[in-house]
């Protein structure tokens, strides 16, 4: 390695998860249609779910599990920042635009994964990839004890 390179920082896992009713999308696209669809979804995913209630609720989940992976929850990603898609096999695929593109650089993200399943009523999302770890995001706002052991012992 040269000299003025720099080492390359330590790395730890980024997991997000979410569940969701299904119902409570039905409802909310019942009541607001098109609105919500366009707010949400890129024209892809619309076009890729055909209308179907599952599929739009178990992405809605996994765009909350990639927020809680970036460490933003939804108020820093927008709706459309996050696509999923499938493969052709079937596996869905993680797209990040915009914002979500943005904030995946700023923390290193690699490898973003994700797994979704559905049933009836419930929807439910895993998303987990790989990130630099650093003071910024590791160390408590709060929490005597907690700081206490991370200057005694280092991040983790």
């Amino acid at each position: 390695m040269p000299d003025d390179a720099t080492p390359p920082r330590p790395r730890k896992f980024a997991h997000g998860i979410d569940v969701i009713e299904t119902h409570r999308i039905a409802d909310v696209i019942r009541r607001h249609g098109d609105r919500f669809l366009n707010r949400v979804y890129t024209p892809d995913e619309i076009a890729h779910c055909r209308g179907r209630i599952p599929e739009l609720a178990v992405r809605f989940a996994a765009k909350e599990a990639v927020m809680k992976a970036l460490g933003t929850g939804i108020r820093g990603v927008g709706w459309k920042d996050i696509e999923i898609l499938p493969n052709r096999r079937g596996k869905p695929l993680v797209f990040l635009y915009g914002r979500g593109a943005k904030r995946a650089e700023e923390i290193e993200l690699r490898g973003l994964e994700v797994s979704m399943t559905h049933l009836a009523d419930l929807a439910m999302a895993s998303v987990v990839g790989e990130r630099a770890l650093t003071e910024a995001e590791d160390t408590p706002r709060r929490g005597d004890n907690a700081l206490r052991l991370i200057r005694e012992k280092g991040l983790r």
